[in-house]
């Protein structure tokens, strides 16, 4: 008789991300979440106004739905067949889709679209096959269901940390902000060659930069098997975050500005984070459980009430464009920057208790 566990934890993480993810998509299509009041538009003429065609708008809101799509339906397919997970999967992103720009009627910065209402359908759908193809393939769920029971604990509150760990990886791939960093790039666009007044070494951010990574390894010794591979497991969290950084980079932001989330403090944080962090693993487990939780409220305090967390709006000037989708990206990361402290420190009160 196989052992329903692992498929049950499976559902779980599945559920938390497609869950994650909606709330990502709600924060994006309304933010900033003021203004709001009756333009006298009727749902009803949106969708019977002509197609407004732009290739960007049409797909950044095809590739927004996409990753829906394939989350809803991976977590249908727990439970239902393919057809019927498509199905539904798809009707959860119309509605969705329609219900963010019904309320976009009543945001004088944001425009309903039924030119968006089709990417974003066409993007779910897009993302809901992606899924069946994949769940289709018994070996490759095989090899990711053992890939993922040797690597890290099972429970819900483990589905909760990987989670956690998700929306970590989300927030910190904004290439305005720096490397682990918090404080928006507001660098003014200027010449080529041109040399540029020295700016003070910021040791504030440089010691968020540190806490932010310890928060990483913490969140990574709760979540592994072997502990002792936390910091080897940190590095290529990293890695993989520092490569899609650069990506984004070279798409988003401009020549000049394609380096600019490389500074000395966010270089310097890492390595005191990696060598305190290698210090962390011979701490007992309620050690390191206390020691992450005070990490996770200084850091919470620093970036909240010591750096100059500057507005959104102050990176506008290193992008290539300057679409709203790009405002909603950035007031995105920094909210996560505000949530996952207090976040962490839910996950490690819960992991404390097992």
């Amino acid at each position: 008789m196989s052992n329903p566990y692992p498929i049950q934890t499976h559902a779980r993480l599945r559920t938390w991300l497609t869950a994650g993810y909606a709330l990502f998509i709600v924060y994006a299509s309304l933010s900033p979440f003021a203004g709001w009041r009756n333009q006298g538009l009727e749902f009803g003429e949106v969708l019977h106004l002509g197609f407004t065609y732009t290739a960007f708008d049409a797909i950044v809101n095809l590739l927004s739905y996409l990753p829906l799509g394939f989350l809803v339906v991976l977590t249908l397919r727990a439970r239902h067949g393919a057809a019927a997970s498509v199905f539904f999967g798809v009707c959860a992103g119309v509605l969705l889709s329609a219900g963010m720009e019904y309320l976009q009627m009543y945001l004088p910065s944001r425009n309903s679209s039924n030119t968006d209402l089709l990417s974003n359908s066409l993007g779910t759908l897009i993302g809901a096959l992606l899924a069946v193809s994949i769940t289709s393939r018994p070996w490759l769920l095989a090899r990711l269901t053992h890939w993922r029971s040797s690597l890290f604990h099972h429970g819900k509150e483990i589905d909760f940390g990987l989670a956690l760990l998700a929306l970590w990886m989300f927030g910190q791939i904004n290439p305005s902000l720096p490397m682990l960093g918090n404080v928006f790039i507001s660098e003014v666009a200027r010449q080529p060659f041109a040399k540029l007044p020295p700016v003070p070494f910021d040791w504030w951010e440089s010691g968020a930069v540190t806490l932010n990574l310890l928060m990483l390894g913490t969140l990574m010794l709760t979540l592994l098997r072997i502990p002792r591979n936390a910091a080897t497991a940190s590095l290529v969290v990293l890695s993989v975050v520092a490569l899609a950084k650069f990506i984004a980079a070279a798409v988003l932001l401009k020549s000049w500005a394609l380096l600019l989330w490389v500074n000395s403090e966010a270089m310097l944080g890492i390595i005191a984070g990696m060598l305190l962090l290698l210090a962390l693993r011979w701490l007992s487990s309620i050690a390191m459980l206390a020691f992450g939780t005070l990490m996770a409220a200084t850091y919470f305090v620093i970036i909240n009430f010591v750096l100059d967390s500057n507005a959104p709006s102050a990176a506008t000037s290193v992008y290539h464009w300057h679409y709203g989708h790009l405002l909603n990206y950035n007031g995105l990361a920094q909210t996560i920057s505000l949530c996952f402290p207090l976040l962490l420190i839910f996950h490690l009160s819960r992991i404390r208790k097992i």
